[in-house]
């Protein structure tokens, strides 16, 4: 079982225990700010289950059916999480829309800002290694995932501090005012995580300093040939497709050019591990710039 995997899984089992905590924290207090931080926990166990199944989807091997493989299947996790961000924001801004016409004073706050503070730090622990590991290993899905922890973290501490004011000043309505800024906020990230994820479906080619990386790579190990053109990239989960034009001097034997493109291959591999290169070999009348271009 590969890192991405093990950490989807683990996803799963840290979801469940802060959605537990923080419903406990809710429990005694009866805060609605608290209760909108405990439905985003239900979101977060939901989306953790399935970032699992895409994860586990997207490592299957290539088939007749899908010869590109299945790495997309990490953006529809990510797309997902965005609807059901969307659906727990209007569910919170509802209960706090309620509270607000009727405000309830809170027992235990104490208690209830405790319990909801160690689900907090569970979860900012969490959130740093999925960031961690997500980007290293270029998966959709968890990256999502950790962006929608980080949101949850920060919602959580604004909450905390709420609660404590509602505590402290006895101003009960502060309490659903607080729950309606969490629901706008996660609203946003909501939208945030879809539009991301919509770029990657569409094949959106890699940032201007990974495609700088990549002709930076091409033009240095590509020594013998003369020219490199038509490079495109573009992305599909953790996998990054790179494809372009080799020309190269027609008396140059296969093996030869071969043997260039081995090298190209692994330098661009050293950089991006998980790249899928496809090199396409010509002679030196398909040239598109006479007197060679490095990478164009």
């Amino acid at each position: 079982m590969n890192q991405v995997l093990r950490l989807a899984i683990g996803g799963i089992v840290v979801g469940v225990l802060v959605l537990v905590l923080k419903y406990a924290a809710y429990y005694v207090t009866g805060s609605v700010a608290l209760f909108s931080d405990a439905a985003e926990s239900i979101v977060n166990v939901a989306t953790a289950v399935a970032a699992f199944f895409a994860v586990r989807w997207s490592a299957v091997p290539p088939d007749a059916n899908h010869p590109y493989g299945h790495y997309k299947a990490e953006y529809l996790s990510a797309v997902l999480e965005g609807v059901l961000i969307v659906v727990a924001a209007l569910a919170i801004m509802r209960k706090a829309y309620l509270g607000f016409l009727n405000p309830q004073p809170l027992d235990a706050p104490t208690l209830g800002l405790v319990i909801n503070g160690l689900a907090t730090a569970i979860n900012g622990a969490w959130c740093f290694l999925l960031f961690r590991v997500g980007r290293r290993r270029r998966s959709p899905a968890l990256v999502a995932d950790a962006h929608h922890l980080w949101t949850d973290v920060v919602t959580s501490l604004g909450v905390l501090v709420g609660v404590a004011l509602v505590a402290v000043t006895g101003w009960l309505v502060l309490d659903s005012i607080i729950a309606g800024l969490v629901a706008l906020h996660i609203l946003w990230w909501g939208w945030v995580l879809m539009m991301r994820s919509f770029g990657g479906l569409m094949d959106e080619a890699v940032s201007k300093e990974l495609l700088e990386k990549i002709r930076q790579a091409i033009s240095t190990e590509a020594e013998g040939a003369l020219e490199a053109h038509d490079l495109r990239t573009r992305h599909a989960g953790r996998v990054t497709f790179i494809e372009f034009h080799l020309v190269v001097p027609g008396t140059m034997s296969v093996a030869d050019s071969h043997t260039i493109c081995d090298r190209v291959e692994e330098a661009l591999k050293s950089d991006i591990p998980d790249a899928i290169i496809t090199i396409h070999v010509e002679p030196e009348h398909k040239a598109k710039h006479p007197g060679g271009v490095p990478v164009v």
